[in-house]
């Protein structure tokens, strides 16, 4: 199935790249997780199981965690209806359509594929947006779903949760495992630690470096589609300043699905090296480009 979102060659060569280089990072984790564990059962086990669980249930997870539910036409006739027109323009199937009852102005979406996705708003997007705006930000979102970008965000996420969760399992075996330990154990304890700490680090900064990509090239193709770049623009401008304003205690159970959003919803004072997002100012820039570049394209010809 092909949309018509314009292609993004770049978008693909860079989520191709970072699968093969985290898929090279997971095989040497698990196994010297094998290694140190001397438990080739459990790690592989624990390691499929939590994979198929995040790629399989990563949208139902999402909603929950968002407190978002799904909405039918009767209740949401508008966003319905931007939807609809949306996926009709770009020939691509209607995802599911949820809304957040939270007042921070976002939007994301999830899913393994086009034909299990779900794009997902919050009241307070709705609040504050112009049916232009919406309209640019569904179809940001949308262009995330056919370019399938959502999916391999949520595979490359998981090795950082395995190895979040190896490092807690294996302090609290060390914990509580009573006082029999020996030394060999406490090496062993440390080194999983540390190598789980690594697998972290790498996949954090491989992921940043995708989903800030990722963002850009769904800016463009949403600006393309539409043709209102202007719109798009005046949403982010709009909801990087709103979001400014909620209260940063609202912010801090969004921020580990910043990737996932519109627009991160809790900035870093750290470099851009850590950031899920470009700046607001390099979007914007883009999106200047592309409505110089779609005003020309639009303008008479003067040659005849």
């Amino acid at each position: 199935m092909h949309s018509r979102f314009r292609n993004d060659r770049r978008l693909t060569v860079r989520m191709t790249v970072t699968l093969f280089l985290l898929g090279l990072l997971y095989v040497a984790f698990v196994a010297a997780l094998i290694v140190l564990l001397k438990s080739w059962v459990l790690v592989v086990l624990v390691a499929a199981g939590l994979l198929g669980a995040q790629y399989w249930f990563s949208d139902r997870i999402a909603l929950y965690a968002m407190r978002g539910r799904v909405v039918e036409r009767e209740e949401y006739p508008e966003l319905h209806a931007v939807v609809d027109r949306l996926c009709a323009l770009a020939d691509m199937p209607k995802p599911v359509v949820a809304v957040s009852a939270m007042d921070m102005p976002n939007a994301f979406a999830t899913g393994r594929n086009p034909d299990n996705a779900v794009v997902c708003v919050t009241t307070g997007l709705l609040r504050r947006l112009g049916p232009g705006e919406l309209e640019g930000v569904l179809a940001h979102e949308l262009s995330h779903v056919a370019h399938k970008d959502v999916a391999v965000i949520t595979v490359a996420s998981f090795l950082g949760v395995i190895a979040g969760l190896i490092v807690r399992f294996a302090f609290y075996s060390q914990l509580f495992g009573g006082g029999r330990r020996d030394q060999n154990t406490a090496v062993v304890f440390v080194l999983v630690m540390a190598v789980s700490a690594a697998v972290y680090a790498i996949s954090f900064l491989l992921i940043r470096a995708l989903s800030r990509y990722r963002e850009l090239a769904a800016d463009r193709a949403a600006a393309l589609l539409t043709g209102r770049p202007s719109a798009l623009a005046s949403a982010l401008t709009k909801v990087t300043g709103d979001i400014a304003r909620i209260p940063t205690k609202d912010l801090r159970t969004a921020q580990a699905f910043n990737a996932f959003y519109f627009t991160p919803a809790l900035g870093s004072g750290l470099s851009r090296l850590f950031s899920t997002h470009p700046t607001l100012e390099q979007r914007l820039e883009q999106l200047g480009r592309i409505s110089g570049e779609l005003g020309e394209a639009a303008a008479p010809g003067k040659s005849g």
